[in-house]
């Protein structure tokens, strides 16, 4: 969701990159999906309480009908080849736009026009601890999330 929400959010000019990414960051400390959370932002913050109200019903109740429909449709033709193979190539596109959003993400937190040789040094570093803990040690990703904010407040 994170490429689709970053195209129609630049292409209406609703906000900066780092607005952006300070949604990003909010949603996923958030219970609920990202596109819902960042819907209820970004309308709140173009059109006030009425704005994040339309903005995320606009986004939920679609994806509801949609949902619905396909669930029923995979459910029925689930064993079906084509339907197999629909899937199997679904796969690949997921990868990429996760890769995607995850550029978009890092180009923005860990380039600074500040910092050495154009990098935001505490960034990558928190950024390393992170993947290291996440991926090495099992660390929760909550308590990946509240050890960051801490580092943050210290650090910056």
């Amino acid at each position: 969701m994170i490429p689709l929400i970053q195209k129609e959010i630049e292409v209406n000019n609703w906000l900066t990159a780092q607005q952006f990414i300070d949604i990003i960051a909010v949603a996923e400390t958030t219970p609920g999906p990202i596109a819902v959370n960042s819907a209820t932002f970004v309308g709140f913050k173009v059109a006030g309480f009425y704005g994040s109200l339309v903005s995320t019903i606009g986004v939920v109740f679609p994806t509801f009908i949609i949902v619905l429909l396909l669930s029923k449709a995979v459910n029925k033709f689930n064993s079906h080849p084509v339907m197999r193979g629909l899937l199997y190539g679904i796969r690949p596109v997921v990868v990429s736009l996760i890769l995607l959003a995850a550029i978009f993400v890092g180009k923005t937190v860990l380039i600074s026009a500040t910092g050495f040789m154009g990098l935001d040094w505490i960034s990558i570093l928190i950024a390393g601890a992170a993947f290291i803990g996440v991926y090495k040690f099992k660390l929760h990703p909550i308590l990946l999330i509240v050890l960051a904010a801490i580092s943050g407040v210290i650090l910056y």
